[in-house]
C-alpha cells in the first residue's frame, strides 16, 4: 500500500474515476440519483490539477483506489486552516480503514504546510462520513451552508479538528 502525490504520469481519468463512482455509492439516496446517473466520464480530470490544491492517491497492489485533495481554507473567514476537500475511494474499498490512512495523510500534509487546526464540508445527510470524521476527532461546528445538487436542495456542515 503506498500513499502519494499525484505525478504527471497518473491516468486524470482513472483519478476521475474514483470521484465518480464514489459519488453514485456515497451520495444515493442524497443526491437525486437522476444526476448521478448523469454523471460524465471525466467529469473530474481537468480539475485534479487546479493551481493551490494538493492531491493524493492511495494505491494497493498496483491499483489506484483512493484520492484525496487538500489546501489552504478556501474560506477566507478560516484562513488560517487548512482544508480537506475531498475524500474518495473506489466503492470496493470503502469502510476497509482506508479513509483513515488517506485521513491522516491529509492531516501530516497540512500541518507540514503550516497549518495547525483543518477544516472540512461534509454533506448533511452523509451520515456514514460525518460518524466517520467524528470518530477521528472532527468536531460538528453547527455551521452550514447550503446548495442545490440536481435540482435538491442541499446542506453541508463544517467539522473543524483542533
Amino acid at each position: 500500500m503506498e500513499i502519494r502525490y499525484i505525478t504527471k504520469d497518473d491516468n486524470p481519468l482513472e483519478i476521475s474515476k474514483i470521484y465518480e463512482s464514489s459519488w453514485k455509492y456515497a451520495y444515493k439516496n442524497i443526491i437525486p440519483q437522476n444526476y448521478l446517473n448523469s454523471i460524465p466520464t471525466g467529469q473530474w480530470a481537468n480539475s485534479i490539477n487546479k493551481i493551490g490544491m494538493n492531491n493524493l492517491v492511495l494505491i494497493e497492489h498496483g491499483r489506484l483506489i483512493g484520492t484525496a485533495s487538500f489546501c489552504k481554507s478556501r474560506w477566507e473567514k478560516y484562513s488560517e486552516y487548512g482544508e480537506i476537500v475531498s475524500i474518495y475511494f473506489l466503492p470496493d474499498y470503502i469502510g476497509k480503514g482506508y479513509g483513515r490512512l488517506l485521513l491522516n495523510k491529509c492531516i501530516k500534509e497540512l500541518k507540514q504546510c503550516g497549518f495547525s487546526k483543518v477544516l472540512l464540508w461534509v454533506l448533511e445527510d452523509n451520515h456514514r462520513a460525518r460518524k466517520f470524521y467524528e470518530k477521528n476527532g472532527f468536531i460538528y461546528s453547527e455551521v452550514f451552508r447550503d446548495d442545490n445538487i440536481g435540482g435538491k436542495d442541499i446542506r453541508e456542515v463544517l467539522y473543524f479538528l483542533v
